[in-house]
C-alpha cells in the first residue's frame, strides 16, 4: 500500500480524479467558440502536475503502481479532453480517433507483455507525445485562437504524426523483446 500512497501516486491520481473538472469546462465552454480561459487554465495546472509527479517519483523512487498510473492519467486526460473537444467542434474527429486507437492499442500491448513478464520502457519521444497532445489539446481551448482553427488543426495533426510514430517504436521495441 506504500508504493500506492506515494508522493508521486498521490498527484497522479489528484490528476485522474480533477479530469471530470476539466471535461465538464469544456463542456460548458462559450457554445458559440468552444474556448475557455478556465479549461485552459486547468490543463495547464494538470500538464505541470504531470511534470511534477515524474520529478517527484524520480526523487522519492518509482513504484510499480506508478509505472501504471501515470500513462494511465495521461490517456484519461488526452481522451476525455479530445473528445470532448470534437464534441464541442474544436477538433475533427478523425485525428482524434487516430490518437485513441493508438492509446488503447499500446495499452493492450503493455498489458500483453506484462503478462508475459516483460517490461517495454518508454522511449523519450513517447514521453514527448503527451506533452505534444497537451499542446494541442490546451490550444483548442484558448480563446485567443478561437477563429484560428487552422493552428489547432497543425498542432493536432502533428500530435497524431508524433503518437502514431512512438506507437510504432513501442511495438517494434516490444516485438523485439519478445522474441
Amino acid at each position: 500500500m506504500a508504493g500506492l500512497a506515494s508522493p508521486a501516486n498521490i498527484i497522479t491520481f489528484s490528476r485522474i480524479m480533477v479530469s471530470p473538472v476539466l471535461f465538464w469546462l469544456v463542456l460548458e465552454a462559450d457554445a458559440t467558440s468552444g474556448t475557455s480561459w478556465a479549461a485552459f487554465i486547468l490543463g495547464f495546472v494538470m500538464g505541470v502536475s504531470d511534470l511534477f509527479d515524474g520529478r517527484v517519483a524520480r526523487a522519492t523512487g518509482a513504484t510499480k503502481s506508478g509505472a501504471f498510473l501515470d500513462p494511465l492519467a495521461d490517456k484519461v486526460v488526452v481522451i476525455g479532453a479530445a473528445l470532448c473537444l470534437v464534441a464541442v467542434g474544436r477538433m475533427h474527429w478523425l485525428p482524434v480517433a487516430i490518437i485513441i486507437v493508438r492509446e488503447l492499442w499500446v495499452s493492450g500491448l503493455r498489458i500483453g507483455f506484462a503478462r508475459q513478464g516483460l517490461s517495454v520502457p518508454a522511449r523519450r519521444l513517447a514521453k514527448w507525445k503527451t506533452f505534444i497532445q497537451g499542446i494541442a489539446l490546451m490550444l483548442a481551448v484558448l480563446p485567443p485562437l478561437e477563429t484560428h482553427e487552422w493552428i489547432v488543426d497543425i498542432a493536432l495533426w502533428i500530435s497524431v504524426a508524433i503518437t502514431v510514430v512512438s506507437g510504432w517504436q513501442y511495438v517494434r521495441d516490444g516485438s523485439s523483446i519478445a522474441s
